[in-house]
């Protein structure tokens, strides 16, 4: 009964926004309600990060919802009024602030993404997805750790992909850093579980939140006639069509990311949604 609830906040939280006044009707809400948690949501302005912060902030939870700019900011709050909204661009000084938060679930969301083929990506491209997606989220998460580690509990949940246990044409870029995240969580997660401090990855794949078709995009304002890979380039088209036109519901990740936040303890180190780690077992040599 409560996994059938959380799905329907979810599902409205992507389709509707969830209200303040929302009910699932024809649902049950749990009989016995999970502790209202403080939750922290990087990348909170669209997909992933938007859906999860208005589904949990339904659920009860007080959902600190953070976005790069003050523009993204001001929308998210008009939208969903019943999120704390601050303004928050993780490469920056922004992320003094965070110590001062009592936080009881981080969800590493924020990210950037960019295409290309290695030989001739401009290299202050790739330094910019290390500086979001691996630097920043450091950065946030050692802020964030002050006071769980003084208070002994703790969930970090970092968002990294199915680009952080493979790697593809045009996709090195990006799976560069998501293997870094990979690193970086695998080694918190053993490091902070005698303080009391859960950490879990997700590895998504292409789902709707618009990430995808941003990123497949982003190669072609660059790549060019005169690029080393040149001839290439109606592969590199197709590889990116197929990306984007195969993209899912980001019911299912939302979900996971509302019941992991929710569950008193998790032994999850990884999670991969079925039919993605169906793709990566048929590439398993053997």
């Amino acid at each position: 009964m409560k996994s059938l609830y959380v799905e329907c906040v979810v599902h409205a939280a992507i389709v509707a926004g969830a209200p303040l006044n929302f009910r699932c009707e024809g649902t049950a809400s749990p009989t016995v309600a999970p502790m209202t948690k403080t939750v922290m949501i990087t990348g909170a302005g669209s997909g992933f990060g938007k859906n999860a912060s208005i589904a949990l902030a339904a659920l009860g939870h007080h959902v600190i919802a953070t976005t790069e700019t003050e523009a993204q900011a001001e929308a998210l709050r008009a939208e969903a009024p019943q999120l704390t909204v601050e303004k928050l661009d993780i490469t920056t000084d922004d992320v003094a602030k965070v110590a001062a938060w009592d936080i009881d679930v981080l969800i590493n969301n924020a990210g950037a993404g960019q295409t290309g083929p290695m030989a001739d990506v401009p290299i202050d491209r790739v330094r910019h997805l290390f500086e979001v997606n691996v630097f920043g989220t450091l950065a946030v998460t050692q802020a964030v750790l002050k006071n769980m580690v003084a208070k002994g509990s703790g969930r970090i949940i970092i968002m990294s992909s199915i680009a952080g246990v493979m790697a593809g044409p045009t996709f090195g870029p990006y799976a560069m850093t998501k293997h870094a995240l990979e690193a970086m969580g695998k080694a918190m997660r053993v490091e902070l579980a005698p303080v009391g401090i859960d950490v879990t990855l997700i590895n998504p794949g292409p789902y709707q939140t618009g990430f995808n078709d941003r990123m497949a995009d982003s190669m072609w304002e660059w790549f060019g006639d005169a690029s080393l890979n040149a001839s290439a380039a109606p592969l590199f088209k197709m590889i990116g069509e197929m990306i984007t036109g195969g993209q899912m519901d980001p019911v299912e990740v939302t979900q996971r990311l509302v019941e992991l936040t929710e569950a008193e303890t998790t032994t999850e180190n990884n999670f991969v949604p079925p039919h993605i780690a169906a793709q990566l077992a048929a590439r398993a040599p053997g």
